[in-house]
């Protein structure tokens, strides 16, 4: 047999071969027998013998054709129930061929197979409607036609790393005719065929669309949000420019300078000055060096700076440094200074001149990377609603102010990585938590903004 032969052959010439030889056998097999039972008969009785000889062919043939049914039975039976099997298999085959011919030709996604050389093998109509050409002219194209020479090269490590097996998602964006560009969220998919890759499935879909509107949105929403801020400012300005407005049309009226006047317009001048100053803090980017502080230093002299004031509110204020070592943060001292002057004072300022007022600051770590600031009083406290507005721009829970001072707080603690939250109970105080990473060792002084 030569070894090229299909292994179907291989089972008829055995099948042949079994039945020739179980023929052969059985015929060997009763001459031997027949003679021998011939001998017998011939020395017992004539007649016998005659009439053996005479039938002895025909039971062979009965008895042979008996064998050789049963043989042909059992290996057509065996051959009837492999080829249902087969067929089955081949239905099976044919459904899972329909099922993936859904997939490929009825998505809703552009779908291309390609060769792990990078040729087009089949694209479904979707691609072919997606990159503007027939199936017959992308198996001809160069990806390079539909992408510029950066987007090339990116594309390009997604088509190698799907090669060793690794699916990957990107999106990318490809030219077209008549300077047609488009947008696109794709997938490389391998396919692998007894664990070895064999080429790959690549889906597509045109978001071109979808970023523009995206775009749209962002665009808008910056609009509102600088609607809503103008309006903010104009509403808390336009207040103090009323007075300045009054004051000033009085003059004109009485033609005299009234001193106290002065000091209240210059007051409002100042309360301008100080919104628009908040305001930049708020807006703008700034620059800023951060440099190895230690908090425990800056603490101190903002409790110098707060203890004045304090003392007229008949206030007390009690500093309590629980660290074990020296704490330094990264920052900019002026600007911390600038926080925890803030929330004191806001401290200071909620407990009722009827009380006796108490304000702890507290320096503590709690075994993780940060140190924590906290700071408490026992002034009137919030509802648990108007937490949540806490550090929105114009918005505060006392009579004068501008709502801004929190704000700005929230924005320097984040420009230096930490973080600050605020705990209230009405009638029975607030406590505001600071928390900013620790610094171990010397780092020099670094620009952030």
């Amino acid at each position: 047999m030569n070894l090229g032969e299909p292994s179907t052959m291989k089972q008829a010439k055995d099948i042949a071969l079994k039945i020739s030889v179980t023929y052969v056998l059985l015929g060997i097999l009763w001459i031997i027998l027949s003679d021998y039972f011939s001998m017998i008969l011939a020395h017992e009785k004539l007649s016998m013998y005659i009439y053996f000889q005479r039938y002895k062919g025909w039971l062979f043939t009965l008895v042979t054709g008996v064998v050789i049914f049963l043989l042909v039975f059992r290996r057509t039976s065996e051959l009837i129930i492999s080829n249902e099997k087969l067929k089955k298999k081949e239905r099976q085959l044919q459904i899972r061929n329909q099922h993936y011919h859904s997939l490929f030709e009825q998505n809703s996604d552009a779908v291309l197979e390609l060769s792990l050389e990078g040729n087009v093998v089949s694209v479904n109509s979707e691609a072919e409607g997606l990159l503007e050409s027939t199936h017959e002219e992308l198996k001809e194209v160069k990806f390079s036609e539909f992408l510029d020479e950066v987007e090339m090269k990116r594309v390009t490590e997604y088509f190698f790393q799907t090669f060793k097996g690794w699916a990957s998602t990107f999106e990318t964006t490809i030219h077209l005719a008549n300077n047609n560009r488009k947008i696109l969220r794709c997938s490389l998919v391998p396919i692998i065929v007894n664990q070895k890759v064999t080429g790959m499935f690549a889906i597509a879909r045109d978001i071109t669309l979808y970023r523009e509107n995206e775009e749209m949105v962002i665009a808008s929403e910056k609009l509102s949000v600088i609607g809503q801020l103008a309006a903010a400012v104009a509403h808390e300005i336009r207040n103090p420019l009323t007075s300045l407005k009054g004051f000033i049309q009085l003059m004109q009226i009485s033609n005299r300078i009234n001193h106290d006047h002065l000091d209240i317009m210059l007051s409002e001048v100042d309360r301008i000055d100080l919104i628009s100053g908040e305001m930049l803090i708020l807006g703008k980017q700034q620059e800023f060096d951060l440099r190895r502080e230690k908090l425990d230093d800056i603490l101190k002299q903002v409790l110098v700076l707060m203890e004045a004031q304090a003392h007229l509110d008949n206030v007390s204020i009690q500093y309590k440094n629980l660290a074990e070592k020296p704490l330094y943060v990264l920052g900019e001292g002026n600007q911390l200074k600038q926080v925890f002057i803030n929330i004191i004072k806001n401290a200071v300022e909620s407990i009722p001149e009827n009380k006796d007022g108490n304000v702890s600051i507290t320096l503590v770590t709690r075994g993780d990377d940060d140190v924590h600031v906290i700071v408490e009083d026992n002034g009137v406290g919030m509802e648990p609603e108007r937490i949540g507005h806490l550090g929105e721009p114009f918005y505060s829970t006392k009579e004068k102010g501008t709502g801004l001072g929190l704000a700005v707080c929230q924005k320097i603690i984040e420009r230096h990585k930490g973080h600050i939250q605020f705990q209230s109970e009405k009638e029975k105080g607030t406590a505001v938590e600071i928390s900013l990473p620790i610094v171990d060792e010397q780092i020099p002084a670094a620009s952030a903004d």
